[in-house]
């Protein structure tokens, strides 16, 4: 039987989402914590990747499992024996065919930025002093429908067979002293939201203009585009399914 487990974790302490060796990660937490408790072993697949430090407010996974799970009992053994910053939420069981990765339609992301020093904000925003022309960067977020190859935003080296994605939304508000960029699409390239950060950024603070950006995204070179903003300020809110297809209501 294959299970969706939905649940959240703060980054701060992984090194990303993703089993790596001589690192500590999200994966290898939770397939440790499911391996101790149902007495086998299981490899979780998840949704997505998030870097090192990058929190998810929302993630998803699945793993298989011979046996009909109680999920109330272990949502709440999981949540005694995980680390305080990993919380799951829901255990579901979906048909065999449903993947955690390939049926996510729609994936939504925050980054924050907080502009006055904040005693409690440092691992969850990102400082930044300067002014920001939030009018000028949300022109931008515009612009990033135009376009479905984002290659200059994506990180160099990395293994995808293409850089193209749909961006469903992208804007900018203030809330307080706190400033917040959603973006969502059906997918992301590695790097990508923290790389577009940065270089709008770039154009709240006059260094470039409008024309640059679509330059920059035609030109399809990382390195032409902004600077990476920190890893700390990046939240992975929201993942869709079209969970009608997927549920197993056996």
């Amino acid at each position: 039987m294959r299970y969706f487990i939905e649940l959240a974790y703060k980054g701060t302490n992984y090194h990303g989402w993703q089993y790596q060796p001589n690192a500590t990660s999200v994966q290898e937490t939770l397939n440790k914590a499911l391996s101790m408790l149902l007495k086998t072993d299981i490899d979780i697949v998840g949704a997505g990747r998030t870097d090192t430090g990058v929190h998810a407010k929302q993630m998803f996974a699945h793993f298989d499992f011979e046996n009909e799970i109680d999920a109330p009992h272990l949502i709440q053994k999981l949540n005694s024996f995980l680390p305080k910053d990993i919380v799951i939420y829901n255990i579901i069981k979906v048909t065999d065919q449903a993947h955690a990765r390939f049926d996510a339609t729609r994936r939504t992301y925050e980054y924050h930025i907080h502009t006055m020093k904040d005693a409690f904000e440092n691992d969850d925003s990102w400082l930044y002093h300067n002014a920001l022309d939030l009018d000028k960067m949300n022109e931008a977020c515009q612009l990033l429908f135009r376009y479905n190859d984002f290659e200059c935003f994506s990180k160099t080296n990395t293994d995808v067979r293409t850089f193209n994605c749909v961006i469903f939304e992208a804007y900018w508000r203030q809330i307080g002293n706190r400033i917040v960029f959603t973006i969502s699409a059906d997918r992301f390239l590695r790097n990508m939201v923290r790389a577009i950060v940065g270089t709008m950024i770039n154009i709240g603070t006059g260094k470039i203009n409008l024309t640059d950006f679509e330059k920059i995204i035609e030109s399809k070179d990382r390195g032409e585009a902004g600077f990476s903003v920190p890893a700390h300020g990046l939240y992975l809110v929201k993942i869709d399914y079209d969970f009608d297809t997927i549920l197993n209501s056996k």
